[in-house]
C-alpha cells in the first residue's frame, strides 16, 4: 500500500511472513509512514530501485536470501536511510554484518512496532536500551541448538556433529523441548 508519500517518510518492509508484513505496515502507517512491502529479496531490491526508501525494515532470512543483500542495496542507493535488520534466528555474525551496511538496529523477534519505531527514530548516535526480559544463558542455548538443527534440515547426526556434542545428548535435549527427531 503506497499513498503519496515524500521520499523523507517511505518505509520499506521486507518480511516473508504475511501475517507480521501486513500488521507491521498497518502499525507503522499508524505511526506515520508511508509504507511500500517486499515479500522477497527480489522484490525488496526492485522496490529500492524504484523508490531508495527513507527507511528500511528487513527480515534477516527471506526465501531467496539474506535480507542483508536488501540492506546492502539500500545503503548503496540511499545512505543515510535508516533500517532495522529483524531475526529469529541471530547471532554475532549477522548482527556484525548488519551493522557493517549501516543498520540502525538489529532486533530479535518476537518485536513490537514501537520497539521498531524507536529504534528507526532513535538520534543517531543514541545506544539501544537494555532489554526488558533479557534471555537466560539456557533461553540462549536453546535457540541456538534449535537454529543449528533446523540448518542442519532436522537432521540429528549432522546436527549433532555441528554442535560438537554426541548425538544421543541432542536427541534428550531436543525430546525434552518436545521436538520430534524421527528416532524412537
Amino acid at each position: 500500500m503506497m499513498t503519496q508519500s515524500t521520499a523523507s517518510d517511505l518505509l520499506l518492509i521486507v518480511e516473508d511472513d504475511d501475517a507480521l508484513r501486513t500488521r507491521l505496515e498497518k502499525a507503522m502507517a499508524r505511526r506515520g509512514f508511508d509504507t511500500l512491502t517486499a515479500p522477497s529479496v527480489a522484490t525488496g531490491l526492485s522496490q529500492i530501485d524504484a523508490n531508495t526508501p527513507a527507511f528500511a525494515i528487513v527480515d534477516l532470512r527471506l526465501p531467496d536470501g539474506s535480507g542483508l543483500d536488501v540492506g546492502e542495496a539500500r545503503q548503496q542507493a540511499r545512505p543515510k536511510a535508516r533500517a532495522v535488520v529483524l531475526t529469529g534466528f541471530g547471532n554475532i555474525p549477522t548482527a556484525v554484518a548488519a551493522a557493517k551496511i549501516g543498520a540502525v538496529d538489529y532486533i530479535a523477534k518476537p518485536v513490537t512496532a514501537d520497539e521498531i519505531h524507536d529504534a528507526l527514530m532513535a538520534p543517531p548516535n543514541e545506544l539501544p536500551p537494555p532489554p526488558d526480559a533479557p534471555m537466560s544463558p539456557e533461553e540462549a542455548q536453546w535457540d541456538h541448538i534449535e537454529h543449528v538443527y533446523h540448518q542442519a534440515s532436522n537432521n540429528v547426526t549432522h546436527a549433532a556433529r555441528l554442535l560438537n556434542m554426541h548425538r544421543r545428548t541432542l536427541q534428550r535435549i531436543l525430546r525434552r523441548h518436545n521436538v520430534p527427531t524421527g528416532t524412537p
